[in-house]
């Protein structure tokens, strides 16, 4: 038995000609009609690490862990199958996983291949360094932040003139590679994973072309949270996203003609997929760590093709996951699936479309917990501000890219454990890191089928009491930590406590007991942000407010008029990034 996943990283569906996108992707097209395509996939845990924490242990992370490695104590797909005596091989050029916080992933394969020059990859070693122009579609404090990763990024490129240096065609080769060696082989699962379309949008110009574009005319750095590209750049930017998915276009036609003239394409398991979409505008966000996790996020593309049933063509409703893979790929190999795996084999769906459960949560690490029954998606804002109720659970204290700090550290306790840590203690850390407060943001609801683009948000108390319901057999099946419970007010929710909560996060007490009023809630958090600011240089809050009228409504426009008059010139340019993030409210 063979099986291959094919992985792209930040695959928006809406761009796809078979979710009705108008990006040029005729092989997934080709795809569709020889696969089948599902059309309520969801994400769980986000974003790219945690993503592939379920792919391993086919549960959802985002509950007790940010982004981090596999712990000791996890489950992993790919190291039962080489137990089993099946080959597991991952190609991929995705950098994630030789930094601090994805470490732990690749070894857990057979065998790997790291495949050098993403992102800012620290590849090739070059003392001078380039000098990267500001191009104006953000505003330079946000340059200044990212800029480091753009040098060597542009040290990287220079490595990479042609299309047969560029990461993603070496990726695809080796994946294809590996194909030729072992075709005439038994028992092998390779995941292909690509880094692409992922920004930066590092695009071959024959693929530009196909948009009317030219290489140079947009760095690919998409400026996250704010300071979004803006007016006439906009299309630019989402042009070239589209020349990407072209390109992971044709390198999926590629990898399909070599199943087939391989023999294999008849008696392969074959999955495409991707980790969680990206927002290019929509809900005016750019990006997809920060604001609620909209559908462009959540709702992902999904293709598989199951030689067991043979079924080609159709299309699926019923709800999918990440953390199903995993238990999919266990199945096809005949591999028992472990007690800790709640994801499900997706087997029944594709022979007749079997419902294998009834909703699907999904989120950040601190955010919002999001649940979805495929009709309607409900994002719970927790009940409180702050991380008071927020601690992660791990024998592995490092992030992104980084341990965790030693200050961190100084108040961690030991927890007995979760059903999944198979009897280990585990470190319990008060939360310091985490997006910013979710609170801002609010309960939102949207009914998908007559609001697909999520552009009406209903406020219906009855509905969020359903939908918190509905969370807790799924909080509970997870284990969840005891805290979030009252973090989100789940304990037993009640009408009265929904009608509360709204009443409460409609007004900001903060700043009615000063006798003003904000334009909106966003305004509220930025003052208060810079309020604390003022109080780490000796100020008081008095000093804020005396820069206004208590009769004049507070607007955005307020928040940057008193980081001009309250802070010297060095340090508004950080004020003012911040306070960027804190207004953005919908």
């Amino acid at each position: 038995m063979k099986a291959v996943m094919l992985m792209f990283d930040t695959l928006t569906r809406h761009h796809l000609a078979p979710y009705g996108g108008t990006a040029i992707t005729p092989n997934f097209t080709r795809l569709a009609r020889e696969s089948v395509q599902f059309d309520n996939f969801f994400v769980g845990s986000m974003p790219c690490m945690p993503a592939r924490r379920e792919l391993h242990t086919g549960r959802y992370n985002f509950l007790h862990r940010s982004w981090g490695p596999l712990e000791p104590f996890d489950f992993s797909m790919p190291q039962a199958l080489h137990r089993q005596g099946i080959h597991t091989h991952m190609v991929t050029d995705h950098k994630h996983y030789w930094r601090d916080g994805g470490a732990t992933y690749h070894t857990r394969y057979s065998t790997f291949e790291f495949i050098r020059g993403q992102e800012g990859d620290c590849w090739i070693g070059q003392v001078a360094k380039p000098t990267i122009a500001w191009q104006g579609m953000e505003d330079k404090e946000t340059f200044k932040r990212r800029s480091g990763r753009m040098t060597q990024d542009s040290i990287n490129r220079a490595a990479m003139p042609g299309i047969e240096q560029h990461y993603t065609h070496r990726t695809i080769k080796a994946g294809l590679d590996f194909i030729d060696t072992n075709k005439d082989q038994d028992n092998w699962f390779l995941q292909i994973e690509c880094f692409d379309p992922h920004e930066p949008f590092f695009v071959p110009e024959k693929y530009l072309a196909q948009y009317g574009c030219k290489p140079g005319e947009f760095d690919g750095w998409v400026p996250y949270y704010c300071g979004s590209p803006g007016g006439e750049n906009d299309e630019k930017v989402r042009k070239f996203y589209q020349a990407l998915i072209t390109m992971c276009d044709d390198y999926l036609g590629q990898v399909m003609d070599k199943l087939k003239a391989s023999g294999l394409w008849e008696d392969t398991l074959f999955i495409v997929c991707t980790d969680h979409g990206f927002l290019l505008g929509e809900h005016q966000w750019w990006g997809k760590n920060i604001m609620p996790v909209y559908n462009e996020i959540a709702n992902t593309p999904f293709f598989i093709r199951d030689p067991r049933c043979k079924v080609q063509g159709e299309r699926r409703g019923a709800l999918a996951q990440t953390i199903d893979i995993p238990a999919t790929l266990l199945d096809f190999f005949g591999v028992e699936k472990p007690a800790s795996m709640t994801g499900q084999s997706l087997l029944p769906v594709v022979r007749n479309d079997e419902k294998i459960r009834d909703y699907a949560l999904f989120g950040y690490f601190g955010g919002h917990i999001n649940i979805t029954d495929g009709q309607y998606v409900y994002m719970r804002a927790p009940r409180e501000e702050g991380k008071r109720h927020l601690f992660e659970y791990t024998l592995m204290p490092t992030r992104i890219d980084s341990p965790f700090k030693i200050s961190e550290l100084t108040d961690i306790t030991l927890h007995p454990g979760f059903d999944f840590t198979q009897g280990a203690q585990v470190m319990k850390i008060p939360a310091s890191f985490g997006y910013l407060n979710p609170w801002r943001f609010g309960d939102k609801l949207f009914n998908l089928q007559s609001d697909p683009h999520q552009q009406h948000n209903i406020n219906n108390v009855s509905y969020a009491l359903h939908f918190a319901r509905a969370m807790l057999p799924v909080l509970q099946q997870h284990d969840a930590p005891e805290e979030l419970y009252t973090r989100f007010q789940l304990d037993a929710p009640t009408v009265e406590q929904e009608q509360a909560f709204q009443t409460l996060w409609q007004s900001d007490a903060w700043l009615a007991q000063r006798g003003y009023r904000g334009e909106h809630r966003g305004v509220a958090e930025a003052l208060q942000f810079v309020a604390r600011a003022l109080a780490e240089q000796g100020n008081t809050d008095d000093d804020l407010f005396d820069c206004f009228d208590p009769e004049t409504l507070l607007t955005e426009a307020s928040v940057f008029t008193a980081i001009d008059r309250l802070f010297a010139a060095e340090k508004q340019a950080a004020l003012n990034y911040q306070v960027r993030l804190l207004l953005r409210i919908d």
